[in-house]
């Protein structure tokens, strides 16, 4: 059995964790059936992504962009859990079966615990943000942490469970600091990012998606995005809820951004002008953070064990 996810060319610590997440939780998966794809965390429930013809099991899956394939066939699907019950009614299943999203389970993996705690606050922006922003910087004057999600997937979660706080425009930064038990606070800066995702999981553990705004940090990052920067508008007429990690970036629009070789005082610039970035997470990191409740989590991650149970039975 082959482990399926969205490989980004950038890097993407939400997807990369399948890739030894697995073993955690089947082990030996790897040495059976090598007919089925193991569709876990991601939001890969997409026609143009999962190949057809070869069988699949999908453990906590979501949909989120494009168009669903057609699931139908049980010779082909094996369905039995979904990432939340958005995602449950899209494929037209049991919302029952929209349990959780898998990434969750880190949390009890044993190298993720009894972590002590190393940051006050941290912030862990969509991966998008971080390829063109000026995050580092602007958490750098506001004083927070900085998390770069597209960095080696166990070290990003560690840094998330060793802070006090997060705030979250990364989806699984969020999830991931939920299931440490670390409050943590949502921003957007763009139209990019897909609430339906986030509502998706927040309606199994019982929280509200209302992320706070910021704006974007650099022109480079509202070129890419599509966004508004001092009243310049590089909306790019993008269709709506297109998957980020199909979109081409421009390496020169990026590289602008994090150039080494820059003088002092073009950097000071750049810096003034995210000034209202940060302000804006300024206030965020402020704001009163969320926290699911820990009989509700325990509740989800035991109906995932279940579902983790009878798939040892069926596989292997």
């Amino acid at each position: 059995m082959d482990p399926y996810y969205w490989e980004s060319e950038h890097g993407n610590f939400g997807d990369d964790l399948n890739l030894w997440l697995w073993d955690f939780l089947i082990p030996g998966f790897r040495d059976v059936h090598p007919e089925t794809l193991l569709v876990g965390v991601g939001t890969v429930l997409n026609r143009a992504l999962l190949p057809e013809g070869r069988h699949k099991l999908v453990l906590g899956s979501g949909f989120g962009y494009g168009s669903l394939p057609d699931m139908s066939h049980r010779a082909e699907w094996d369905i039995r859990c979904v990432r939340g019950p958005l995602t449950a009614q899209k494929v037209g299943i049991d919302p029952r079966l929209g349990i959780i999203d898998p990434a969750v389970m880190v949390a009890e993996m044993p190298d993720f615990r009894n972590l002590p705690k190393v940051h006050k606050k941290s912030f862990v922006p969509h991966w998008e943000s971080a390829i063109a922003g000026m995050w580092p910087a602007v958490c750098t004057m506001v004083g927070l942490n900085y998390i770069d999600p597209r960095g080696e997937a166990k070290d990003v979660i560690r840094q998330i469970a060793q802070s006090e706080m997060i705030v979250a425009e990364s989806m699984h930064g969020a999830i991931l600091a939920d299931a440490f038990r670390v409050p943590w606070i949502s921003v957007t800066t763009s139209d990019s990012i897909n609430s339906f995702k986030w509502n998706d999981w927040a309606q199994t553990v019982g929280v509200t998606y209302r992320p706070r705004h910021v704006p974007v940090s650099s022109r480079a990052e509202a070129i890419i995005k599509g966004a508004r920067f001092w009243g310049v508008d590089f909306d790019t007429n993008r269709p709506a809820l297109e998957d980020p990690n199909k979109r081409k970036i421009d390496g020169n629009v990026a590289l602008a951004v994090q150039e080494p070789r820059q003088t002092s005082l073009r950097a000071a610039a750049k810096q003034f002008l995210a000034a209202p970035s940060a302000l804006s997470l300024w206030q965020a990191m402020r704001a009163s953070p969320q926290l699911s409740a820990d009989q509700v989590l325990a509740d989800r991650k035991d109906q995932f064990l279940h579902v983790i149970e009878s798939v040892r039975r069926d596989y292997l």
